[in-house]
């Protein structure tokens, strides 16, 4: 298991609120005040995570980039190039397909791209290396996906990057040969900030096109105030994307 994985697993949630759980009990007797602290922040932690009105208010925070109007989808043929698709990880094992699949979110992304390529006839590169290592690459199994069930075709797979970071540096050794500088990239509203960064710091000038917001309320009868599993995941997705941001101005 890579050291960075389990890192990660461990000092993001819900990792490290379980950890504050394990040591509050540890605690309870040497040291109940920091046992109760720790109670608090493990137990408040999951709980604020998981309420959907905590899910907007930091989505609200994070999604800078409006998404696309009527209007600039179709002049996107005098606005950009080409399109890029950042890659999303994939679903492994499931019985229903033979080999691996893109993720929930790679296919959002997929969906509105194809329909950005259609409308203004752009090629399509797609950005997305190997899943520790091994192949096929998130980039071609998403090029798949794409034609098959889209029917639109890559023009260019990028299959070397691992982070948003080398998604940019990586499309940019591909583009450069092709003299295109200006992209549209398609990547999660939560994402695109980061993502926007990182192209523009190889020198490319971009079209942000974002899609699956999060900075919304489905409809709901609880008004978002009651837990839920699915928030939760995306407080997840919320936390590691504002700490990421923060990470890349710092280090690169």
């Amino acid at each position: 298991m890579p050291l960075r994985f389990l890192i990660k697993q461990l000092c993001m949630p819900p990792g490290v609120l379980f950890i504050l759980l394990i040591l509050s009990w540890w605690l309870r007797k040497r040291a109940p005040r920091i046992a109760a602290c720790c109670f608090f922040c493990g137990a408040g932690g999951l709980w604020v995570m998981s309420l959907p009105v905590t899910v907007e208010w930091a989505a609200r925070q994070i999604e800078t980039e409006p998404a696309l109007s009527a209007e600039q989808v179709a002049q996107l043929a005098q606005l950009a190039d080409a399109i890029v698709v950042l890659g999303a990880g994939r679903d492994q094992g499931d019985a229903a397909w033979t080999e691996d699949q893109p993720s929930a979110l790679a296919i959002e992304r997929l969906r509105y791209a194809a329909r950005l390529a259609r409308a203004s006839g752009l090629p399509v590169l797609i950005s997305g290396g190997l899943h520790f290592g091994k192949p096929p690459s998130e980039a071609a199994i998403m090029a798949d996906v794409l034609d098959e069930d889209f029917s639109v075709a890559t023009r260019w797979q990028e299959s070397q990057s691992r982070t948003t970071w080398e998604n940019a540096q990586f499309s940019r050794e591909i583009l450069a040969a092709e003299k295109i500088n200006r992209v549209v990239v398609v990547t999660q509203a939560f994402h695109m900030a980061r993502a926007r960064w990182s192209f523009e710091q190889q020198g490319f000038a971009v079209v942000p096109a974002p899609v699956g917001s999060l900075a919304k309320l489905d409809a709901r009868p609880d008004a978002g105030w009651l837990p839920d599993g699915k928030a939760f995941m995306q407080s997840t997705w919320l936390i590691n994307e504002a700490i990421g941001h923060m990470a890349y101005r710092l280090f690169y």
